[in-house]
């Protein structure tokens, strides 16, 4: 079925996506921090302090990025809170390539290791988070859905 014309793509707010932002990364901090405490053999406070770092880089970046592509979702007629699980699936990664890029540097200083062992450190962590925001996305739009609006009647 053809989509009528007088359809209005609508975007996420600044406040819901700050929302978003916000309960993705506590959420996330609250499960990786004791973990990498425990791998790494260092204070929860002091990995803790790492988590706030990144996830203050990855707050930032997620507004921005989430931002373009939903600019992007609007051009080509979609509403983002209805992408296909391809699509996801290819936000999900795009996110992670960037965060994997602007965090190598923070690792390889925070933890005083080579780019090597940051690099695996990233991939490890990326992993899970490449999972954990797939999930998290899809719930956060069941939870908080997009509704398209017909431009003639609420005009």
């Amino acid at each position: 079925m053809e989509r009528e014309m007088s359809d209005k793509v609508i975007l996420r707010s600044g406040k819901d996506r700050l929302r978003y932002t916000v309960s993705f990364e506590l959420l996330l901090m609250a499960i990786l921090v004791p973990v990498g405490a425990a791998f790494f053999d260092k204070p929860v406070a002091e990995i803790g302090v790492l988590g706030a770092v990144l996830a203050g880089k990855a707050m930032l970046l997620n507004l921005v990025y989430n931002w373009l592509f939903d600019k992007i979702d609007a051009r080509s007629g979609r509403v983002s809170s209805e992408r296909t699980h391809v699509g996801r699936i290819l936000h999900a990664f795009g996110f992670e390539i960037s965060l994997t890029i602007t965090s190598l540097p923070i690792y390889i200083w925070w933890l005083g290791i080579g780019l090597l062992d940051a690099f695996v450190t990233d991939i490890v962590v990326t992993s899970f988070v490449v999972a954990y925001t797939y999930f998290f996305t899809l719930a956060y739009d069941r939870l908080f859905p997009l509704k398209r609006r017909n431009s003639l009647l609420e005009a």
